[in-house]
């Protein structure tokens, strides 16, 4: 997700203060949401319009009618022991816009919500959902379309194994037990501008400036990062997968452990249905937006020398076409390494040609003494495995 994460600080994010606000859903919604993509865009709605009117009013009350505001919305499926708990990152932006008739908007920054009123926020989504909840009906339908994928999303939500002999059971966990209790959610009712309200978390404590650019980019890295951390993932000599917990439970586990169907069961609960986007623009951020031509970013233009092929882009420039990002931009964005700097001399590399015949490749390789085979393919451990 590097290129998403520049894309929207590059061309989507103004240079603005933005703060996250984060809502968590009760688990008894959980399963609706997981797979009534129509559902969850209503429920996402309902939370970006409740922090909308509070900016609104707060911005009301200092004279400015009329305000507009903006926010990027990033739905997450996962959380951090790989179970489904869809919930939403918003990055909002942290003021509102306004414009008197034939002038440019103008951002006009707010003062941070204080905790009272992240839960006026809380209620306002609480009461609104139970409502909307109330006009539709229930999941029998699904239970009844896919009664397999059914089980696994309710074993998933609920902490409990979906597949083998122990179906039904908590999964096992490892660690430094110190607690009976065993909870997957730590909630301190004591952090700032953070609460809970009919199962209903909200969370709006995360806050950047309007110069820093980088943090910017490293949330947005952070919230639209995949649902499984390859560096926690590690294989018991039992055969048996163990995934390390981002923070310790209140209970002192610190991993998860699946036997490889119960794993391979959890990520299938992860994956969001087909054609079904999770990531959503709101306010001035939509794409039909009026103002969002004259609030979005202009597009930057590459440093000189660091594109692979500059003569393509910039032709497509001349075009008027929107530049994608080269290779190795992305990879000194995500990286923070310079792949086109020459580690004798410092100077810039270039591509001199581009050779595709394999056996012309082949010989290139063996004159300068390099491997021109690839390395024989291991045998699959699928069978070691499952």
């Amino acid at each position: 997700m590097a290129d998403t994460a520049a894309h929207l600080v590059d061309r989507v994010i103004p240079a603005v203060p933005v703060r996250q606000w984060v809502f968590s859903l009760p688990c008894a919604l959980r399963y609706r949401v997981a797979f009534d993509a129509a559902l969850l865009g209503k429920v996402l709605g309902i939370a970006i319009g409740a922090v909308f009117e509070f900016l609104k009013q707060r911005a009301r009350g200092n004279g400015i009618p009329k305000a507009k505001c903006g926010a990027v919305a990033f739905v997450q499926r996962f959380g951090s022991a790989l179970n489904l708990t869809p919930h939403a990152h918003i990055l909002v932006l942290d003021g509102v816009y306004a414009a008197t008739e034939g002038e440019p908007p103008v951002f006009y920054p707010m003062r941070p919500p204080a905790t009272k009123d992240v839960v006026a926020v809380a209620e306002q989504v609480a009461v609104r959902v139970a409502a909307l909840l109330e006009k539709r009906d229930g999941a029998a339908e699904f239970d009844l379309e896919a009664p397999a994928m059914s089980s696994i999303y309710r074993a998933s939500i609920t902490g409990t194994q979906a597949t083998g002999p122990d179906a039904g059971r908590k999964v096992r966990t490892a660690g430094d037990f110190q607690s009976e209790r065993n909870s997957e959610e730590r909630f301190e009712t004591s952090s700032s501008r953070c609460t809970m309200v009919s199962g209903f978390s909200v969370h709006a404590g995360v806050s950047l400036r309007a110069d820093d650019r980088k943090g910017i980019e490293r949330l947005c890295k952070y919230v639209s990062r995949p649902p499984i951390a390859s560096d926690r993932l590690a294989q018991l000599p039992n055969g048996r997968l163990s995934y390390r917990l981002k923070t310790p439970w209140r209970n002192g586990a610190t991993h998860v452990i699946f036997e490889p169907l119960e794993f391979m069961a959890r990520l299938a609960a992860l994956v969001p249905a087909p054609r079904v986007n999770l990531i959503h623009y709101f306010g001035v951020l939509a794409p039909s937006a009026k103002w969002r031509s004259a609030i979005v970013p202009a597009l930057i233009e590459n440093e000189p020398g660091s594109d692979v092929c500059g003569c393509e882009e910039e032709r497509n420039a001349k075009k008027g076409h929107r530049r994608n990002y080269s290779w190795s931009v992305l990879m000194a964005r995500v990286f923070e390494f310079d792949v086109l700097k020459c580690p004798g001399c410092n100077g810039r590399l270039k591509i001199l040609a581009a050779i595709h015949p394999p056996t012309n490749t082949r010989m290139i390789l063996e004159c300068m003494g390099l491997p021109s085979r690839a390395p024989p393919i291991a045998r699959p451990v699928s069978e070691f495995i499952f």
